[in-house]
């Protein structure tokens, strides 16, 4: 049956298009119904958060009031359904925010964040709701639900139980002030590690100073100082598109360790930037928050839904990697030392060393330097790469679209579509870095996938990239890490698309954080198969395609340097795990606790953690808090996964491809995600392939 739209939301919608020209409110017609990003404005955005806020409780007070007793459809669906409006201007601004804010959109973030934060605690804290909610829940058994049905409604009942609908009064109270200032915590750490990074700006005079460093990366060098009103100086920053050639090639030893700790002492200068208070008001609240639910460690609270459910799993999955990773990291050590006392200097190995001399290393054990590889990386060609591969797994085609609204004139759009020509989704890549732009890589669901009224409604997805920038006489070049990423966020975004799940809440990337990594983890491996370089890696000038004997050598050193790569990957994540096992916060000094912290794992001064605290945005922003560990977890799943497609000798077998496709990537979170996962592989994932990938063993 055709499902009417009430009455009061009716009207609810024609006053709103009728009293404001909001193109975030009443979006005007664009190509498959995407944001006018074109025509969004600053002074649009608050009106639009409100406008949402007030739908969305019409919505929820339709739920509340129904005479109806409660059931799956007019409880648990309904409130899936609800919150539209406010969920597409949350992908609109908080998109832009990270890939192209200003201080305007940052101060108004601030704003916005704590009105969200507020409505969303007035959502899940909601008594008569959560009644209706629990009542379908506590019948569930006997109710005739689907496998997704049932998911949905134990995860609703989960999400409000475990967001203090079960509090008492006054404990409601409390945990709506700590989530209050934990969200504006949020937001002024990534604020702090925007601003320190802009901020630092080191020119250099002197061409000697740069020697060894390659033309391309002094070039860039010279236009960012150019367009920073010194020209004829070159100008570097803490991004690590500025900085990697520099700890790479440079032999000015001074500039190497300059830049390398201004990148790892971000936000923590005793300025108005520093982190290191945010850390310690954070992590008392996140430890009384967890209190309030009757949990003694913070961990233990965040963890409930995950796979790995508990922080000694975590750390067993951490552990089991760290020991062989150490052991690697601390004979790569010793050669690059061995490598320094020949030259004859009688320098001591220090974390600013560590990439030069491993690029001599490479250069001397292969007869690899990262730059012949360079020409061969062209972005565009990259990018049609992983397209193919799409297209061989899964029959996906993507189709550039022109005149397309845009937030950024660097922004690109593409039509994806099934084998059969239906719709999949649309598809924008930003890949270069700008001021207002957060660093890393990631993917972003501007509109997630769902179905409603037997629509299926395909997703809007975005992957975000910090790639170097085309220059005056080159396109832009990636690295073998960047060609990584790429493929990393597009496995994200593959996850994304291939969603058939009736409920947003379930679909696409919306698993649990320990499982997320996996589809995009998975991606990487076919980066590497000489099958899939010889179709993306072409010299940007001649059109070569990649010679074997760079591939070969490519090969050969997939395993070198991965333990120093391991290694600051799990400290990372050993760090965030201890962070969140603390029952006290009180005293909480952040460089002790962090020098301890490295000094318990045995972590080598010659290494850096990936992440220091005072700039470790998974964790204090981005809501992988306790979950940093999920690289590793989900990197057991990614090799075992690959190892399907290794046994047939068919990097594209059609019959794993679409199991993986129907059993995993179709599903998002509708069962658990062990469950998916045996569905697809028929057993539990298997950590020695993950060991064998990186070249270790447990022995």
């Amino acid at each position: 049956m055709k499902r009417l739209i009430p009455f009061f939301l009716l009207a609810m919608m024609i006053t709103a298009c009728s009293k404001q020209q909001n193109p975030l409110i009443c979006p005007p017609q664009t190509p498959y119904g995407v944001p006018a990003f074109d025509q969004v404005k600053l002074e649009h955005y608050e009106p639009a958060f409100e406008e949402g806020i007030r739908q969305d409780s019409l919505e929820i007070e339709a739920i509340i009031n129904n005479p109806e007793p409660p059931t799956f459809e007019n409880t648990i669906a309904a409130f899936d359904r609800s919150g539209k409006l406010l969920g597409s201007v949350e992908g609109v601004f908080f998109n832009i925010l990270e890939a192209d804010g200003n201080d305007e959109m940052q101060q108004l973030a601030e704003r916005i964040t704590a009105r969200v934060t507020a409505f969303g605690d007035e959502v899940l804290l909601n008594d008569k709701l959560f009644a209706r909610i629990k009542a379908v829940y506590d019948q569930r058994e006997s109710l005739g639900l689907n496998v997704e049905e049932m998911r949905l409604t134990e995860e609703t009942y989960r999400s409000f139980a475990n967001n203090g609908a079960d509090l008492s009064a006054d404990k409601k109270e409390r945990l709506k002030e700590i989530n209050q200032e934990l969200s504006q915590l949020s937001l002024k750490f990534g604020n702090n590690v925007v601003a320190e990074t802009n901020n630092c700006q080191i020119f250099v005079t002197d061409e000697n100073e740069l020697r060894g460093l390659p033309e391309g990366a002094k070039q860039a060098a010279a236009e960012e100082a150019a367009a920073a009103g010194h020209p004829g100086e070159w100008l570097f920053m803490p991004k690590r598109t500025s900085f990697t050639p520099v700890l790479q090639y440079c032999e000015n030893r001074e500039l190497r360790k300059q830049l390398l700790l201004a990148y790892t002492t971000r936000g923590n200068h005793n300025n108005e930037f520093d982190n290191k208070e945010v850390i310690r008001r954070t992590m008392q609240l996140r430890i009384e928050k967890a209190r309030l639910f009757g949990f003694d460690r913070p961990a233990e609270y965040i963890l409930q839904e995950s796979m790995a459910k508990t922080a000694d799993d975590a750390y067993n999955c951490l552990f089991a990697v760290w020991g062989p990773a150490l052991k690697k990291a601390k004979q790569e050590a010793a050669e690059l030392q061995q490598l320094m006392d020949e030259e004859g200097k009688g320098e001591k190995l220090e974390p600013w060393d560590w990439w030069f001399y491993t690029e001599k290393l490479r250069a001397a054990k292969y007869d690899l330097d990262e730059e012949q590889l360079k020409p061969y990386f062209e972005l565009n060609n990259v990018r049609r790469g992983v397209f193919d591969v799409a297209n061989k797994l899964y029959g996906l085609t993507f189709e550039p679209l022109k005149d397309m609204p845009v937030y950024n004139s660097e922004v690109e759009v593409f039509k994806v579509t099934d084998s059969d020509g239906s719709l999949i989704g649309i598809y924008y890549t930003d890949y270069f870095p700008r001021a207002g732009k957060r660093p890393g890589a990631w993917m972003n669901d501007i509109q997630h996938q769902y179905v409603e009224n037997g629509v299926n409604h395909r997703p809007t997805i975005i992957n975000v990239g910090n790639f170097n920038r085309p220059t005056s006489d080159k396109p832009a070049l990636l690295s073998m890490d960047d060609v990584e990423t790429l493929f990393h966020e597009f496995g994200h975004a593959l996850h994304g698309f291939l969603s058939q799940c009736t409920y947003a809440s379930l679909a696409g990337t919306n698993t649990p954080r320990d499982f997320v990594e996996f589809p995009s983890q998975l991606m990487e491996n076919w980066c590497y198969e000489p099958e899939v370089m010889k179709t993306y890696a072409r010299h940007y000038q001649t059109g070569e395609i990649i010679p074997d004997s760079l591939i070969e050598k490519i090969q050969k050193t997939r395993t070198f340097n991965k333990g120093f790569m391991e290694t600051e990957l799990l400290c990372a994540s050993i760090l965030d795990m201890d962070y969140h096992v603390l029952t006290n916060a009180d005293d909480l000094d952040v460089e002790t606790f962090e020098a301890n912290s490295m000094k318990r794992m045995g972590m080598i001064d010659e290494i850096i953690v990936r992440y220091r605290s005072t700039f470790f945005n998974h964790i204090f922003t981005t809501g992988y808090e306790a979950g940093y560990y999920s690289y590793t977890w989900s990197a057991v799943l990614d090799a075992d996964c690959f190892h399907a497609f290794k046994e047939t000798n068919n990097l594209f077998d059609q019959a794993v491809a679409t199991s993986l496709r129907k059993n995993i990537l179709e599903r998002g979170n509708t069962e658990d995600c062990a469950v998916l996962y045996r569905n697809f592989r028929g057993k539990d994932a298997d950590p020695k392939y993950l060991l064998e990938r990186l070249g270790m063993s447990l022995d």
